[in-house]
Order: structure tokens, then C-alpha cells, then sequence
């Protein structure tokens, strides 16, 4: 499976001919070669995971694309959206899909917290959207862990990842930092996840990972 890290938070995984895209928001450059799209996760309703802009440019391209999501995205978008729970697990295509999480890391207490779905992609790909969710006691081969957030505070990510202890590890999430920032955050969580042996891997936009 390829892994391609576009802007901010979205994924593009390819497996098998087909392709699965998680999180398209309003960070994320319009996105090409999506004939061969054949789902769409969105992990919660945040404009930075997903806009009805993005959604239509993948629809065009692949007519009925199911795109699974929460009630507050499908309660917010004019886009048919499959509802889906944590404890769930659901196929598309080439992809096993196993839902985990809950609810959003809590940005402040005169904000509401949505709902908000980890994923858990072909028991290789572990991405926890905007939370902290573990998933269980599974072994996770590869984590997308949040770099920046208004949620995030960096030593918090880093236990996420030290509590997860994955294979290998790449930064997501990262459009709110700057340069340096980010290269700052990057070196806490490939410390954190070096301490069980795992491997950190940048990556910017455009950039892959083969899994």
C-alpha cells in the first residue's frame, strides 16, 4: 500500500489500482487523479478535513463514491454520507476499515467537541483524526500522528505516539505551524518513536510511503 501525505491532513492511500482518500479540507491544494477513487473518510466536521468543493471534484471524477463520515458531517454537508461508529469495521474496495475514537480533543471549554473517528486502514495504517485515540491493544505498523493543532500540545503528541508505539511514524496535521515549528515537532516524535524502535519518516506534500 502507498501512502501520499498531501496538505495538512489529507491521505491518499493506493492499493491494488484503487484509491482511498482520508480528510480532503480547506489546507489541501485541489486534488488530480481521482478516477480511481472508490472512498472517501472524513474523521469529523472540521473545515480543515474536508470541504463540499473537494467532495464534488471527487464525485465528478468517480460518481458514487461512498464517503463515510459522523453524523455532525453528514448533518453538515448536502453530500450523501454513510454514518459511521467507532467499533464499526466497513470495506472499500481493496481497503478493511476499522473505526476507533469517539470524540475530538477538547480546543476549549467554550467550544463543543463533535465527534470524531480514528481509522484503522488494512490493520497497517493507524490515523487517530483529531484526537488521541489508541486503538486498543492492536499493534499498529504505521502511525499518522498530528504535528500542530490548536488542540495539540506537543508533549501530549508525544505520549500518544511513545503509548501507540508504532513500526514507523510520520508527522500529519502540520499546515497551522511554521517551518520551523514543524521541524521542531517532527524531532519530538521521532524521538518518542524511537523508543520502542520504530523509524520516523518525513514527510512533505506529495511525498509517499510504501507500506
Amino acid at each position: 500500500m502507498r501512502i501520499t501525505k498531501h496538505e495538512h491532513a489529507t491521505l491518499r492511500l493506493e492499493h491494488d489500482g484503487q484509491t482511498l482518500l482520508i480528510d480532503p479540507g480547506t489546507f489541501t491544494a485541489p486534488l488530480d487523479g481521482l478516477s480511481n477513487v472508490v472512498g472517501v473518510i472524513i474523521t469529523h466536521e472540521h473545515p480543515d478535513h474536508w470541504t463540499s468543493t473537494h467532495l464534488e471534484r471527487i464525485l465528478q471524477a468517480a460518481p458514487g463514491t461512498p464517503i463515510l463520515s459522523t453524523e455532525g458531517t453528514a448533518a453538515a454537508s448536502d453530500h450523501d454520507i454513510t454514518v459511521v461508529a467507532p467499533g464499526q469495521t466497513h470495506t472499500i474496495g481493496p481497503f478493511t476499515l476499522r473505526f476507533f475514537g469517539g470524540t475530538h480533543a477538547i480546543i476549549h471549554s467554550s467550544l463543543p467537541v463533535p465527534e470524531n473517528l480514528a481509522v484503522l486502514v488494512n490493520d497497517e495504517l493507524y490515523y487517530p483524526g483529531d484526537s488521541y485515540a489508541l486503538p486498543d491493544e492492536i499493534e499498529v505498523q504505521t502511525l499518522a500522528a498530528p504535528l500542530g493543532a490548536p488542540w495539540l500540545k506537543i508533549g501530549e503528541a508525544m505520549d500518544f505516539v511513545l503509548a501507540v508505539a508504532p513500526r514507523r511514524c510520520f508527522g500529519t496535521h502540520d499546515m497551522t505551524l511554521s517551518a520551523v515549528g514543524r521541524g521542531m515537532h517532527r524531532q519530538r516524535l521521532q524521538w518518542a518513536t524511537e523508543q520502542h524502535g520504530g523509524e520516523f519518516v518525513e514527510l512533505d506534500p506529495g511525498m509517499s510511503l510504501e507500506v
